[in-house]
């Protein structure tokens, strides 16, 4: 694949996330995005399950190429890859999918998932001197904030009866970091075209 087609994957991952994440919410009676967890669409003998299992393990996927893609343009670039390593813990959701409630797995398997929110501060670092490349200090901030919001779960007794929006956040702000920085990468890659 040219690196192109694997920036663009960038842009799908997450779109393929939310899609699966509605479409069995929609499938589930009486589902509700803001008061259940994610999880809970894949969880054990649902009738949901396959389809989320398939939908996060093919948006896991998509993101490990996406991360290739992104790697391979860094170096051409000469741009640190940290951060796009960073990406990869993104894909750590697939793991969650695979061993589903209540299995024991499904709480270990995902725990390196959360460092997700460490990439656009990596991008922060490790990209300042070339910022005028790569153009993502108001949107690594903006997706960070947002992130850091997931961390609300931690805390019960602030919005206790949305725990599966406050788990959104993290969501949400990997989705604005991947969408941007596979386009600001789209960008830079038509320069070299």
């Amino acid at each position: 694949m040219k690196i192109k087609q694997l920036l663009i994957l960038g842009l799908l991952s997450p779109l393929v996330f939310w899609f699966t994440t509605v479409i069995c919410g929609l499938l589930l009676e009486n589902y509700n995005h803001f008061t259940w967890l994610v999880s809970e669409l894949g969880a054990l003998g649902t009738r949901t399950q396959h389809i989320f299992t398939i939908g996060l393990v093919l948006s896991s996927i998509l993101n490990v190429f996406f991360v290739f893609g992104a790697y391979k343009l860094c170096k051409m670039k000469q741009l640190n890859v940290i951060p796009v390593i960073f990406l990869l813990f993104y894909s750590f959701l697939a793991g969650p999918a695979l061993f589903p409630m209540p299995l024991r797995l499904h709480g270990i398997v995902g725990i390196p998932f959360p460092l997700i929110m460490f990439a656009p501060i990596a991008g922060l670092i490790f990209w300042r001197k070339k910022e005028h490349l790569v153009k993502i200090k108001a949107v690594a901030i903006i997706s960070f904030l947002i992130m850091i919001l997931g961390f609300l779960i931690y805390f019960p007794n602030i919005l206790n009866e949305y725990f599966g929006l406050k788990q959104r956040f993290l969501y949400t702000g990997w989705t604005v970091w991947s969408i941007y920085l596979s386009y600001r990468f789209l960008k830079l890659n038509s320069q070299n075209n």
